[in-house]
């Protein structure tokens, strides 16, 4: 089995492109969702986050408010790298899980959309690393366009991760998604053609 690993900075269109992948019939995990489902009552990092964060804990509803867990991590290094100890162990078994499944279907070829797949050394876990890349300029727009999002934000978010010339340069594969749907669905479409033709 192929396992491709799709990353890219915030705002440079990883959702797009994974949908694009499951159209060309690639079952994608998606990181984010693996952790929200973590964070959930019944998710195995509901107790551990409830303890260690109890200002995120809502009482009355018995959830984790994630907005509030991000405003608590989001100024606080130290709390940031609590947390990470707590969900990255989790997101890496729902990917390891995922892989397994859909190798007993039988299925060639899978990716793991994993945000930060270079800082968490997830690309050793890949085959192929394909980062989607857009000028600052569009990435910019498409950030800024976000409900509550602020330049003092994006700005924060931009510093904590790992440049975009770093991960073009670490990556195996690099797609454009500021030119448009067509040009994204084409290079994806070669890569899952050129692999498939590799192994």
């Amino acid at each position: 089995m192929i396992v491709l690993g799709l990353t890219g900075s915030i705002g440079m269109g990883k959702s797009k492109a994974a949908a694009m992948l499951k159209f060309l019939r690639v079952p994608v995990h998606n990181s984010d969702h693996a952790i929200h489902h973590a964070l959930s009552p019944k998710g195995e990092a509901f107790e551990a986050v409830a303890v260690m964060f109890p200002d995120a804990w809502d009482k009355k509803k018995r959830v984790i408010d994630r907005k509030k867990l991000g405003e608590i991590v989001f100024n606080d290094v130290a709390a940031l790298k609590k947390l990470e100890s707590i969900l990255h162990p989790m997101a890496q078994k729902s990917q390891q899980d995922f892989v397994r499944a859909m190798k007993a279907r039988g299925r060639r070829i899978v990716a793991l959309e994993i945000p930060l797949l270079f800082e968490t050394g997830a690309d050793k876990r890949v085959d192929y690393t394909i980062t989607v890349s857009a000028p600052p300029a569009v990435q910019r727009r498409r950030v800024m366009m976000r409900a509550h999002m602020t330049e003092e934000k994006f700005q924060k978010i931009l510093a904590r991760q790992m440049s975009d010339e770093e991960k073009r340069s670490r990556s195996d594969f690099v797609v454009p998604t500021g030119m448009g749907y067509a040009a994204t669905f084409r290079a994806l479409k070669k890569i899952v053609r050129d692999v498939k033709c590799v192994k």
